[in-house]
């Protein structure tokens, strides 16, 4: 054997009960699980377990790393939460299918998400280009793909807020085969973004037709997480339902003050849906507050056209005017309906290093050091830094977060946008923050539980036929943590502060973390759609 972890608490991503056990590394798999009493193999290498805990390595199902994987393949971020596999391609943006004109526009657009890419060698332009790119390079983890749905209408029909004709329809359905065939799980959409709001339910059950068809799932950041967020969700399930694809609902939370206390009222509709039939799963991250771009919060028609058109609108007070209003008074669509709360809107990162006294402050808290209204604030922040700012959005609410996090179809993700000075600690410590946080601390769930949402049953949504659990045969992605002190360390003063109490993690079979550091190791690839 390569490497023989001696006498570890197994907790095999089922749910099961843990057992002792010594488990077997050879050629990146799984080879041989010796329980407790049984002879015990040998190897070249040996790490004693004793106290640890061993468990398939974390899938992030929610991922923002596009880039980041390919600035800096060491990862370590997610590598050293124990991820072994994330999800790319989320929210309906993102780098492929494109051509070079889109890719320009979609750089712009998600700079706020992942840079301006101005460090990256852009040298594909499908989806398989991209994975190729993933395979050439290697990376800390592993990363799955799903194909944007935003992108494929942008490269259709660019950022009109029309329907789409049967011809662009129809190139639409044949980007999202291509991006199937060539190795994508599934498709993604951001119904509060730009240009993928403009969709019809009609136009997205043909799309998801097309992705049943090749045995992937459909992933909406649906229209709504604030005013009529139960109505969203109810309108994903139908759609669903309609084209025949399974649903896996992105950070599926229920937030702003029209929500708190309703989570039960999500978890009875998708017990029903789940009982007559409907194939739904969800992630979620173990924190209250939200990410996304300042731009997001604006009405979907001051997006129409992309960055540029949206600037132009700025920049004519009129128009801006009109959009203050919409925010403010009736609540923008970009916003979930709900008029928005300056003191919840916390700057958390700048493209403009010269807007960087607003990192860390509210809206609110930054327009009083300034002695100006807030929206004034915000509209600066808009233009000076070109639609690239980022923010936390403090509108969520525990109870929620606890109660659906224990809900039967719940998977884990992190949503981590890793860009900015102060990006939300979720991007280093979702992992680590659910079993130290919600297990040891709170006893939300069981640590065995725990590690099922976190491996199993995000790898049975992938439909991964090798990996999830701990069995002989399967690739040998593995995290060795001490269940007593496991622990994120991150939090919204030092968001870049790695966690405690992994001290080992394996990526097929490779150590990516050892006693706690990071390795050179890049064993990390891109990990396809199969079947």
């Amino acid at each position: 054997m390569d490497t023989v972890i001696r006498g570890a608490r197994v907790i095999d991503g089922t749910g099961a009960p843990s057992y002792r056990a010594d488990v077997a590394l050879r050629e990146g798999r799984i080879a041989h699980l010796a329980p407790e009493g049984a002879p015990r193999p040998g190897g070249a290498r040996t790490i004693d377990a004793d106290g640890l805990a061993l468990a398939p390595g974390f899938i992030d199902m929610h991922a923002h790393s596009d880039l980041a994987i390919l600035r800096d393949p060491a990862h370590t971020a997610k590598a050293a939460q124990g991820v072994t596999l994330e999800v790319l391609g989320q929210d309906g943006l993102s780098y492929a299918p494109t051509d070079d004109t889109t890719l320009a526009a979609i750089r712009e657009a998600i700079t706020g998400w992942n840079g301006d890419g101005g460090d990256i060698d852009f040298d594909w332009r499908t989806v398989g280009g991209y994975l190729d790119r993933i395979d050439r390079q290697g990376t800390a983890v592993n990363a799955a793909y799903l194909i944007p749905q935003g992108s494929v209408r942008m490269l259709a029909m660019g950022w009109e807020d029309r329907p789409a004709a049967p011809d662009e329809l129809a190139t639409m359905k044949r980007l999202v085969a291509e991006g199937m065939e060539q190795g994508a799980m599934g498709l993604s959409s951001g119904l509060t973004y730009t240009p993928g709001m403009y969709a019809s339910d009609a136009e997205l059950t043909e799309l998801c037709r097309v992705v049943a068809a090749w045995g992937g799932y459909y992933c909406p950041h649906h229209r709504s997480y604030g005013a009529g967020a139960l109505e969203a969700y109810a309108e994903m399930v139908a759609l669903t339902r309609e084209a025949g694809c399974p649903l896996h609902l992105a950070h599926a939370t229920m937030n702003f003050g029209v929500n708190q206390g309703r989570a039960p009222e999500l978890l009875a509709l998708l017990d029903a849906a789940l009982a007559d039939g409907a194939d739904i799963t969800l992630d979620t991250y173990p924190y209250t507050p939200g990410c996304t771009t300042l731009a997001a919060m604006l009405p979907s028609w001051a997006n129409e056209g992309g960055p540029e058109a949206t600037l132009a609108r700025l920049a004519d007070p009129a128009t801006a005017a009109r959009i203050r209003h919409v925010l403010e008074v009736e609540g923008a669509d970009g916003c979930h309906g709900v008029p928005i709360e300056w003191d919840t809107i916390e700057i958390s990162g700048v493209s403009d290093p010269a807007l960087a006294d607003h990192v860390g402050r509210t809206v609110a808290e930054s327009a009083e050091l300034r002695g100006e209204e807030p929206w004034v604030t915000a509209l600066r922040l808009l233009t000076e830094d070109r639609l690239g700012s980022t923010i936390l959005q403090h509108v969520g609410h525990e109870e929620n977060v606890r109660a659906i996090m224990r809900h039967r179809v719940h998977t884990g993700g992190s949503d981590g946008i890793l860009q900015g000075a102060k990006p939300h600690p979720r991007a280093y410590g979702t992992f680590p923050h659910y079993l130290g946080h919600y297990v040891r601390e709170l006893g939300v769930l069981s640590l065995e539980e725990c590690v099922a949402h976190l491996s199993g049953r995000p790898a049975a949504r992938l439909r991964l036929p090798d990996r999830g659990l701990i069995r002989e045969g399967y690739v040998a992605d593995l995290v060795l943590f001490d269940p007593e002190t496991v622990a994120a360390t991150a939090t919204f003063a030092e968001p870049r502060s790695l966690p405690t109490g992994i001290p080992h993690v394996f990526v097929a079979g490779r150590p990516v973390i050892e006693d706690g550091h990071r390795t050179d190791v890049l064993a990390g690839r891109a990990v396809r759609r199969t079947g």
